[in-house]
């Protein structure tokens, strides 16, 4: 039921859209004196429903507490470009600029507003720079293997050099440890000035993995050489037989050698065509990071128990995990084509 009041002018029970001034000025004045709810809605004449709402409604409208903010948008769009000029900077170099232009803000306050840019520091992918040549020879060989099927990508044994070092930078595993226990020997991490580290090298096809070659020298062409003679040879043996397979290698002037053109025309053993700068077109790039994420608790103390971690890591590769990176080959080919000759994913 409504009913109209001559002396205040209000709408009984009416919504909060329907609250006249004098409601609520009603509202506001007797909630500054602490009046519930209950008694403020008979006093205006109006729901207590529409009380708690206009309520809330002029708290939401209130001023925020705290410290008034000291960088203004304009100052926030100065950082944001100033990041977006160099990814590489620190923070210390950000702020610095940041300074320069005129902005009086703690480096907390600005390591603060970079994150709030959803900014996040992490670490950089890598891939190979390639000049507009490269580009171009990439993307012609791309076009010319792109009908390959995996299949055929079979027939090919993959082969590479990888450097190992007993310590893999700061990426290391961290520990669980309670209060004190910071120098216990248990959760320290040993470190070296100059980490020991091996080069292997290595070759795998859809079939599995062929035995690892530790290199102890530079490796030249008559170094290469004997690699493939010793190491290569069997290897194919064990994964191809008798079967014909075609021999991939990277553009490494050991590998591109007049003596080591000749070394494979000896024995007939076709080699496939590579461009060069193209890490991301080999799949033992990506088996060499699968040892090595394997690897990534062990602790060897020298070289040698290092090459023996290698070695019991390479042998738990399966020629499952290799069929399936062989099998991505069209893929690769498809994305540098996409990429028009450009560094991929992969």
């Amino acid at each position: 039921m409504v009913s109209q009041s001559s002396s205040v002018g209000y709408t009984i029970m009416g919504k909060t859209a329907d609250l006249t001034v004098v409601q609520k000025t009603t509202i506001d004045t007797l909630h500054k004196e602490g009046k519930t709810q209950k008694v403020i809605a008979e006093e205006a004449g109006c729901s207590q429903s529409s009380v708690s709402k206009h309520i809330n409604r002029e708290a939401k409208g209130r001023k925020r507490c705290g410290r008034k903010k000291c960088t203004s948008n304009r100052d926030n769009r100065t950082l944001e470009r100033i990041v977006k000029q160099n990814r590489f900077k620190n923070v210390g170099e950000i702020h610095k600029e940041w300074t320069a232009a005129g902005v009086s803000a703690s480096r907390p306050t600005m390591h603060r507003h970079v994150k709030d840019m959803v900014f996040s520091c992490r670490i950089p992918c890598v891939k190979p720079l390639l000049n507009n040549r490269q580009r171009q020879k990439r993307l012609t060989w791309a076009k010319d293997k792109k009908d390959w099927t995996a299949a055929e990508w079979s027939k090919v044994m993959f082969s590479d050099e990888s450097k190992f070092c007993i310590t893999f930078g700061n990426q290391g595993p961290r520990v669980w440890r309670k209060r004190g226990e910071a120098q216990n020997p248990r959760c320290l991490r040993s470190s070296v000035k100059f980490p020991q580290s091996v080069m292997v090298w290595g070759a795998m096809s859809s079939a599995g993995v062929g035995p690892l070659c530790f290199l102890r020298s530079k490796v030249n062409a008559a170094v290469y050489q004997e690699v493939l003679e010793h190491f290569m040879l069997p290897a194919a043996d064990q994964l191809y037989g008798d079967a014909d397979f075609i021999f991939q290698q990277d553009l490494a002037p050991a590998h591109s050698a007049k003596p080591t053109s000749t070394w494979f025309k000896d024995h007939g053993i076709p080699v496939l065509n590579w461009p060069a700068n193209s890490p991301d077109l080999n799949p033992i790039e990506n088996l060499w990071g699968i040892v090595k994420r394997k690897m990534r608790y062990a602790r060897p103390n020298n070289a040698e128990e290092l090459k023996a971690t290698i070695r019991a890591t390479w042998a738990l590769v399966t020629p499952e995990q290799c069929h399936r990176l062989i099998d991505s080959m069209p893929r690769r080919i498809a994305a540098v084509i996409q990429a028009k000759g450009a560094p991929t994913k992969y």
